[in-house]
């Protein structure tokens, strides 16, 4: 069974870009346009993995990743967070939940395989998820 992994990203296109991109690479593709629905749908679906933009209406991604720390279905899920170039996190958020990797926009998409790629091979380490 592939890692499923969630996508949240007010931008339609890097939905889009995200999603081929990884369905191309094995996984299994769930997105979300907004946090508030990136939540509805982690809980629901636990992905392996999520992808979640920062700057988001309604629920941002710091929210998000808050969010998914106080679920205990959810709190172990790693989460890379995508940034706008020359938005960085404070220490303070950093260390919300369980954020693994913060990506700056534009990225490239080949590099984010691979940091997918070792972030569930060390989660599948602790017995926690599936490879691709």
């Amino acid at each position: 069974m592939s890692a499923r992994i969630l996508v949240v990203d007010d931008e339609s296109h890097i939905l889009q870009v995200l999603s081929l991109k990884l369905r191309n690479a094995g996984y299994t593709v769930m997105t979300a346009g907004d946090g508030e629905e990136g939540l509805h749908v982690a809980t629901a679906e636990a992905p392996d993995l999520v992808i979640t933009d920062l700057q988001m209406p309604y629920m941002s991604g710091t929210d998000l990743c808050r969010s998914l720390a106080e679920r205990s279905s959810t709190q172990d899920i790693p989460v890379i967070i995508l940034t706008a170039r020359g938005y960085a996190l404070s220490d303070e958020d950093l260390g919300i939940g369980n954020i693994k990797e913060v990506v700056s926009k534009p990225f490239s998409p080949r590099l984010l395989i691979q940091m997918v790629q070792a972030l569930l091979l060390a989660k599948s380490s602790t017995g926690k998820a599936h490879a691709a």
